[in-house]
């Protein structure tokens, strides 16, 4: 069961970046809620036992690649 748990926590981890790199220019409000729900994701899932056959860790990590990406686009629009 968790296991479905992640893999819709990556899925989710992965619409927010695309959603976050797509509105970079003139939506920074979004790019900021979406790090914080990314972060808030990690926090969950890391609370988890880590007996899910490395699903979990490999979760954790798409989910720091990802609120590295959404990060990524925050500075781009601001310039930087």
């Amino acid at each position: 069961m968790i296991t479905t748990f992640a893999r819709k926590l990556v899925l989710g981890a992965g619409i927010a970046a695309s959603m976050g790199i797509g509105y970079a220019i003139g939506a920074q409000p979004h790019m900021t809620e979406t790090v914080a729900l990314l972060q808030s994701a990690r926090a969950e899932l890391a609370q988890a036992t880590p007996n899910k056959g490395g699903h979990r860790e490999r979760a954790l990590g798409l989910i720091d690649q990802a609120t590295s990406e959404v990060r990524a686009g925050i500075a781009f629009a601001a310039g930087g």
